[in-house]
């Protein structure tokens, strides 16, 4: 059954729930806050949007690839020892990009000290939501718990950009941004690793490898062979795709129109309708099966960007911030969708890696929509960025055509496990 308010308020006040959820939402802010905030900075030092989306996308592709190996690590080991190292690598890489953007280092040297950047991002997103299995019962309340990580999620998605783009626009040093993000990564992650219900998770997990109790899919790939979570994961990528694109068109409208600061005022109104939108759709989600929810809400919000897209070349800010409002109401319900996939099409004792190939995806496609976009805004002009719009139509149709692979998952769902 759908869940309520008072679900919402059981499970964020559930015992030893507010350390986790602070600490977690300050460490996964930065999550699509990274890539713009470099983007625009090596906007504002280079001066070509090209450059700038390439170092951009090595970051995210870095992000993408350590999500996946980071889920496994910590399906495994258990999330407090191996946050923390990789709190610390992290540091010293974020540290090195910054170096190399303010000294011009070569681009092939700048790309790579970006791709490590991004593969020591710590990938607490799936932690974070697996956590949800030890603090509150299955049910309505794990269901407003889940709800509530899609939301938050979703939010930082939309408002760590906005915020990257007020940061570039109203500070002296177009760093600055990337500096925020990189101060709250380390912080969140910090916190997050040493909070008592994390440590007690990481023991529980350390133990029953040692009693030989964990199973765990083998392969390169594990998890992500099952075709269900293939089918969310693809969700997730045109979702990523579409909205990568539509932030880096929104800030270039913004500044054809003549009033560049607005461009992070739209994207913040974004946020908020998301998250009213998130928590009204969650009480009465549309379509009620899974399987038909992830292409037609796909499938529309794609449209409406595409529509964003060939209005931004007429200058007006207020037809754009109509359509982005009304695209704004499909976003958050499109990621409870996506966590609400993998909880339905992955075994509980890999819920972590699995809830990280579902990240993987949406950052791929951010960076490829992020890169993208300024490559075409370069090329043909604010309204260049339709073009992603077109493509998440695509992955949508691709969606409907693997709707089966959904729907034979939920015929077959596993009861859920103790490590979740």
């Amino acid at each position: 059954m759908p869940a309520s308010l008072p679900d919402y308020r059981a499970a964020l006040g559930a015992s030893g729930a507010a350390g986790p959820v602070c600490a977690s939402a300050i460490g996964r802010f930065p999550i699509a806050m990274h890539s713009l905030a470099t983007l625009l900075y090596v906007r504002e030092i280079d001066g070509s949007y090209t450059v700038a989306g390439a170092v951009s996308a090595a970051l995210l592709v870095g992000t993408a690839a350590g999500t996946v190996v980071q889920g496994r690590l910590l399906d495994r080991l258990g999330p407090s020892r191996p946050l923390l190292a990789l709190a610390t690598g992290y540091l010293i890489a974020i540290t090195g990009l910054i170096a190399c953007i303010e000294g011009r280092v070569p681009l092939a040297g700048t790309l790579l000290v970006g791709l490590l950047a991004g593969l020591l991002t710590p990938a607490i997103e799936g932690s974070s939501r697996a956590l949800w299995s030890d603090l509150v019962p299955a049910g309505p309340r794990r269901e407003a718990a889940y709800t509530y990580e899609a939301i938050s999620l979703e939010t930082f998605f939309i408002l760590g950009p906005a915020l990257a783009a007020m940061l570039v626009v109203a500070t002296p040093w177009p760093g600055t941004a990337l500096v925020v993000a990189a101060s709250a990564e380390l912080v969140g992650t910090t916190w997050f690793a040493l909070s008592a219900a994390v440590r007690r998770r990481s023991a529980r997990i350390r133990a029953a490898r040692a009693a030989g109790s964990l199973t765990r899919e083998a392969g390169l790939l594990g998890v992500f062979r099952r075709p269900g979570l293939r089918t969310v994961a693809l969700a997730s990528l045109g979702f990523g795709l579409v909205a990568g694109t539509a932030e880096v068109g929104v800030l270039a409208a913004a500044e054809f129109a003549g009033s560049p600061a607005a461009g992070g005022l739209l994207l913040s109104a974004w946020s908020v309708v998301s998250v009213l939108a998130g928590v009204l759709y969650g009480m009465r989600p549309w379509p009620r099966p899974l399987h038909l929810r992830l292409p037609v809400l796909l499938g529309g919000f794609a449209l409406l960007v595409t529509a964003m897209g060939l209005v931004s070349p007429l200058g007006s800010l207020v037809l754009l911030a109509v359509i982005m409002l009304v695209a704004g109401g499909l976003i958050t319900p499109q990621t409870t969708a996506h966590s609400l996939g993998v909880e339905l099409t992955a075994p509980a004792d890999s819920a972590t890696e699995a809830f990280n190939w579902m990240v993987m995806a949406a950052v791929l496609g951010v960076s490829a929509g992020q890169a993208l976009s300024g490559t075409l805004i370069d090329v043909l002009g604010p309204g260049g960025y339709a073009a992603g719009g077109a493509l998440g139509l695509l992955v949508a149709a691709l969606l409907w055509l693997r709707r089966g692979t959904v729907a034979a998952a939920d015929a077959a769902r596993e009861p859920a496990g103790s490590l979740a």
